[in-house]
């Protein structure tokens, strides 16, 4: 298993607007970014992202997906600051 976790996948593909630039940044092919979004997608029961040939912009429920990934991530680099 890469050690990269779905979420992080998915806030990058948000960040960077497209699976391709996502995946070239975290070191994976764009079918391996692909894959792992359609899998969260189907854990969560949920479409997070409206997909074109140049970009992936996320629907409504991805973006409120997006926010509350944000604030865990924050919240763990800060807890991780404090260790």
């Amino acid at each position: 298993m890469h050690p990269v976790d779905d979420r992080t996948v998915f806030m990058r593909i948000v960040d960077r607007q497209g699976f391709s630039a996502a995946g070239r940044e975290l070191r994976m092919t764009t079918a391996v970014v692909s894959s792992r979004i359609a899998k969260l997608e189907e854990r969560l029961g949920v479409r997070l992202l409206n997909r074109t040939t140049r970009m992936a912009v996320p629907t409504e429920e991805g973006r409120i997906y997006y926010d509350h990934c944000q604030k865990v991530m924050a919240e763990v680099h800060e807890f991780e600051q404090h260790l």
